[in-house]
């Protein structure tokens, strides 16, 4: 018991160390628990061998991450993403185990071990890039979608994979004991090293198949008919414990029937999410499951970093690093040809590229199941563990190289711009909700405007509706000359990204120094970075819509309409005041709360206004008195 707390502090504070400061770096929370791993593994040897079986338990944190997954994904979603699943997973998985396969021939291991390699390393990281896009807000662009669909079909793929390998089997091969030395085994299989429990050993071809369907059809059908009696039984308990109990039961059980049929308990999972996507006990799952998912899978790549074998590795340093970085390079090349005939765009296929050109953890299962059948000889097995955990390893730092470089070189959208014909006397720069409330309203006042926006769809979707707009970047300077910069009277700056806002507006102000310059800001700090480019009237997005709900708090705690509408004009009117003085004590480039004056003078203010108000009130009070 003792040994087990011990080991679960240092993994949990090897995680609550590393993954806050990688973040804090910019490495994403991935490559933080991945260095944690090395940390307490191979660096210091605070853990050791039972991070093996620690990773098999820990691995149950991508099942359910497929079941949330699945859980965001109405079955007709996954219907239309069949072309991609079939077309673009299915030759990914062909083509590279084709490439991988040949290149192992060419380095002389006999047909069958290429073949196994090839299947192992045409698989990527589950676990690694949907996490990643999670993080980064990039699953619901289209490369995030074609790099699920891709994915999706390879957890697919791990079932016939599976059934393949025994075919490849040779009599006798090296394996790896439990000491890391080398041993003879003979081609039997059964030395029970399948302990768990089937439903399909022994059954002819055709009742593997009726079984395995009927595994499929029982998920489905207890998604459909059984969550809701269920979950109405679990709610008379009134203990929120037991919806907990009752989506761990869910996900765990359908991972069991999964591994008993020979189907991979990931795919399961998903399929059971996509079931009850649609149910209404969808966000009830998601808030139970999400913190187990988080701390399962950072367990997992914490193993993964502390199951380098960093002793095998400095025995033939270039060897190894040469293979895991030629591998990402034939599945890189491979991905970004099947981006080119699929049609990405620009940024979504270096994403795509990117984003899967690493192994992954199901390769780890192969591997596994390689040596067990006498595929693999140990010695390289255990080389393409490392090799595979090597390029997980790396796959964070691509994930950076995307977001630092690639997607600053690259334009908005792989499109041309509208050429700009029109000129107005009002230029409105960005289109979204706040843009377009400014159009409209200006508008049905008579007065011509001119829209553009970087934003294709939202462009496309504003024309339906009657609307002229032009697609293109507002903050290039040749399309707001065009546009009728210098002749118009108003600019209003409505774009989302803070800083290409202020660009703008210190490029329209330094243009045109009589141009009155109406813009957006997202907080306080950004207002000040507006004043400062050069910005009239400046209108913090949520400000007056919090004004209008806060005067309805108040005319419903007793004040008159007059009233409450005098406590919101007094609070408008110091807001802008204070703001206008703070200015003078703002820095750029230095946090609000990072600067003593500023706070200070703050609190000063609140303190000010909160007299101001009360003093307001206790009059109106007597006055009712009279």
């Amino acid at each position: 018991m003792e040994t087990f707390l011990f080991q679960a502090t240092i993994y949990l504070g090897a995680a609550v160390i590393a993954v806050p400061l990688a973040a804090r770096l910019g490495l994403g929370s991935v490559l933080g628990y991945l260095l944690a791993g090395i940390v307490i593994g191979p660096l210091t040897g605070l853990v050791g061998s039972e991070t093996q079986d620690l990773q098999h338990f820990a691995e149950f944190g991508v099942v359910m991450m497929l079941f949330l997954i699945g859980l965001e994904l109405e079955p007709r979603a996954l219907w239309n993403m069949r072309h991609r699943l079939l077309g673009l997973g299915g030759m990914q998985i062909l083509l590279t185990m084709a490439a991988i396969s040949g290149a192992s021939l060419a380095f002389g291991y006999d047909l069958a071990t290429s073949v196994a390699i090839g299947m192992i390393f045409a698989l990527s990281s589950t676990a690694i890039v949907l996490q990643t896009l999670t993080e980064k807000g990039l699953v619901q662009t289209s490369g995030g979608r074609a790099t699920f669909s891709v994915l999706l079909a390879q957890d697919i793929a791990v079932i016939p994979m599976l059934a393949l390998l025994p075919l490849l089997a040779i009599p006798a091969v090296a394996s790896i004991a439990s000491d890391g030395s080398l041993v003879r085994t003979i081609d039997d299989h059964s030395d029970g090293h399948h302990a768990t429990l089937s439903l399909v050993e022994g059954l002819p071809g055709w009742g593997v198949t009726l079984v395995t369907l009927g595994a499929v059809a029982v998920v489905i059908l207890a998604g459909v008919f059984l969550t809701r009696p269920v979950f109405r039984y679990i709610h008379h308990a009134r203990l929120r414990e037991m919806y907990t109990a009752l989506a761990l039961l869910m996900v765990v059980a359908t991972a069991v029937l999964m591994t008993m049929v020979g189907l991979s308990p990931a795919l399961g999972t998903f399929l059971a999410g996509v079931v009850l996507a649609n149910s209404e006990f969808r966000h009830e799952l998601e808030s139970d499951l999400a913190p187990f998912k988080g701390l399962l899978l950072g367990l997992f790549f914490i193993t993964v970093g502390a199951g380098i074998d960093f002793d095998l590795l400095f025995v033939d340093p270039a060897g190894i690093i040469g293979v895991a970085i030629g591998v990402m390079v034939i599945k890189g090349v491979i991905l970004l040809g099947l981006a080119l005939a699929f049609k990405l765009h620009k940024k979504d296929r270096w994403l795509f590229t990117l984003g899967l050109a690493q192994a992954g953890e199901f390769g780890f299962v192969l591997i596994s199941f390689s040596l067990q059948q006498g595929v693999l000889a140990g010695s390289l097995a255990g080389k393409l563990l490392l090799v595979i955990a090597l390029s997980m390893l790396i796959t964070p730092l691509l994930f950076i190289v995307y977001e630092l470089i690639i997607k600053r070189m690259v334009d908005v959208e792989e499109l041309e711009h509208d050429e700009v014909d029109e000129r107005g006397t009002v230029i409105i720069a960005g289109i979204g909700r706040f843009g377009q409330i400014v159009n409209r309203l200006v508008q049905s006042a008579g007065f011509d405007t001119v829209v553009v926006d970087n934003n294709l769809t939202t462009v496309q979707m504003m024309r339906k509706f009657g609307f002229r707009g032009f697609f293109g970047d507002p903050t290039r300077p040749d399309l707001l000359n065009a546009a009728g910069l210098e002749d118009a009277k108003v600019l209003v700056v409505a774009i989302d990204d803070k800083s290409s806002a202020v660009k703008l507006v210190r490029y329209a102000r330094k243009t045109r120094p009589d141009l009155h310059i109406i813009a957006r800001a997202r907080d306080r700090a950004h207002v000040h970075e507006l004043y400062d480019a050069g910005a009239d009237d400046i209108v913090r997005e949520m400000f007056d819509s919090s004004l209008r709900a806060g005067r309805y708090a108040l005319e419903n705690l007793g004040l008159t309409e007059f009233e409450a509408s005098e406590v919101e004009q007094a609070f408008y009117q110091h807001d802008r005041t204070a703001l206008r003085e703070l200015a003078a004590l703002w820095k750029p480039g230095v946090p609000i709360s990072e600067l003593p004056e500023y706070v200070a003078r703050a609190r000063e203010l609140n303190s000010s206004l909160e007299m101001e108000l009360t003093a307001r009130q206790q009059a109106n009070e007597s006055k009712k008195k009279d």
